[in-house]
């Protein structure tokens, strides 16, 4: 199989290759899943996942400290203007649980929400701290509970029909005046998953890539009084209206994917379209 470009990682050609296959054959399946289905198959394929391809990041970064100590910071840089030990705090997605760990020395409570026992299953959470397994959709924690909920790489993961349902269960664990701290790729600079490496289009686990505007517009549906995009220039964060983003992704995406693909990926569009966007309850 021919590689549009070399792994980014320490894993050779033919890791990418199995890890792609594998993920592109348990996407499909989750692609296909009826409504009724999905809730169980989100646990049992990323599980497989996970055993079938040990040399995944996600598991290997375990195996780092430094590594996982630089992915924590990145992530602090942003989202610390929204914590304070006032705050409850809840991640949706958090793997192996490394940034809700450091974020528990900083807030009251912390919910680390994910689908996968096989992620978590060596984890252990603070004394202010709690796992909670969801089926992809759920959010089983108290309604009007949550001050600050955040999700990085979450929302791309989700099948399309279960990403309303997900931010409408969110929404209503989020109190009043509570935020939700959205982190996800833009899709017109994608493919963001392994299928980066052979596709043009996402077909891996990431089953919907957004925009910034397409975001938007789905956190208003679920009662979202507003949302505020960020974008980060240079490794600092700065809020900018909702037009800007939203020019930049219209204009890129009436040109033809290579060229589009090629001239997303280059500054400043990549500053423009990197995805930070936070909605208020």
């Amino acid at each position: 199989m021919q590689m549009l470009k070399p792994p980014d990682d320490a894993r050779t050609p033919q890791q990418v290759t199995q890890h792609y296959e594998v993920e592109r054959e348990l996407a499909a399946i989750l692609r296909n899943a009826s409504k009724q289905d999905r809730p169980t198959l989100y646990a049992q394929v990323y599980d497989e996942l996970f055993q079938r391809v040990p040399t995944h990041p996600q598991l290997t970064r375990k195996c780092s400290s430094e590594d996982t100590n630089e992915i924590v910071e990145q992530q602090m840089k942003f989202l610390h203007r929204f914590l304070d030990d006032s705050v409850t705090y809840l991640e949706i997605g958090a793997g192996d649980c490394a940034f809700a760990g450091e974020v528990a020395s900083r807030v009251r409570k912390v919910y680390a929400v994910d689908v996968s026992a096989e992620v978590v299953k060596n984890t252990t959470m603070p004394t202010n701290g709690e796992l909670v397994l969801s089926d992809g959709c759920s959010i089983p924690v108290p309604p009007d509970s949550v001050d600050v909920a955040y999700s990085n790489q979450l929302m791309e993961h989700l099948h399309p029909d279960d990403a309303l349902e997900q931010l409408q269960n969110l929404h209503r664990a989020i109190a009043p005046g509570g935020r939700y701290v959205c982190v996800t790729p833009n899709r017109l600079n994608g493919p963001h998953d392994v299928s980066q490496f052979f596709d043009y289009e996402a077909c891996g686990f990431h089953l919907k890539e957004y925009t910034t505007a397409e975001l938007r517009r789905l956190f208003k549906s679920v009662g979202f009084r507003r949302s505020v995009p960020y974008v980060r220039v240079l490794g600092h964060f700065f809020k900018v209206p909702g037009w800007m983003p939203a020019l930049t992704e219209h204009t890129l995406d009436l040109l033809p994917i290579r060229i589009r693909s090629a001239l997303a990926r280059r500054v400043p569009f990549r500053w423009l379209l990197g995805i930070y966007l936070v909605g208020v309850k």
